[in-house]
């Protein structure tokens, strides 16, 4: 066992720091450090971080539960961590908004929700990074990846070569399919 469940685990991008919600551990020569806190920042018991992902720029962009299911977005700006801020209505539209997983480079973020217009329970959306650095518009990611039974919980392996995804069928089947899924997505 690596430690206790504080969050729905997820790597940073380099492979060293494994994020659990509010908490996270780093890579060490013999095996994975104690858990940590992000810091106060983080902290707060009016939050519910269940996952947050990170850029290799230090972006954090994370799910809280306790504030009507948003995903809230942190940046460092002169190597100070931002007080994370909610993301616009582009990200934040539909119900049980959560589980981002934003891109090593930042040029897209992927979240799941249950939207107007989408296939069933909650879809796994995408929006890409514009010219001007805001959010496109939420596109979902379409029948290859979501069904009526709900899918949640996308990311992209750090090799860039796979995303992954939860199904909530009767098992909670994860499913895989070539990350090239995204660049299809992305607007030409």
């Amino acid at each position: 066992m690596v430690g206790p469940r504080v969050g729905r685990p997820i790597f940073a991008p380099d492979g060293k720091t494994m994020h659990l919600g509010s908490k996270y551990m780093e890579r060490t020569e013999t095996g994975w450090s104690e858990v940590k806190s992000l810091g106060p920042m983080f902290d707060r018991e009016d939050w519910g971080i269940m996952r947050l992902s990170a850029s290799t720029k230090g972006t954090y962009v994370f799910d809280d539960y306790k504030s009507n299911d948003v995903i809230r977005i942190s940046m460092l700006k002169d190597g100070k961590r931002q007080a994370p801020k909610k993301m616009g209505p582009v990200i934040n539209t539909g119900k049980w908004t959560a589980h981002p997983f934003i891109a090593p480079d930042e040029s897209y973020l992927i979240w799941d929700s249950e939207r107007e217009g989408g296939y069933g329970d909650s879809d796994l959306y995408i929006s890409f990074r514009q010219q001007d650095g805001s959010w496109g518009a939420a596109i979902n990611m379409g029948d290859e990846i979501n069904t009526s039974s709900g899918e949640s919980g996308g990311y992209v392996t750090p090799d860039g070569k796979y995303f992954f995804f939860n199904k909530a069928n009767a098992d909670g089947d994860i499913f895989w399919v070539d990350a090239q899924v995204i660049e299809n997505l992305r607007p030409k």
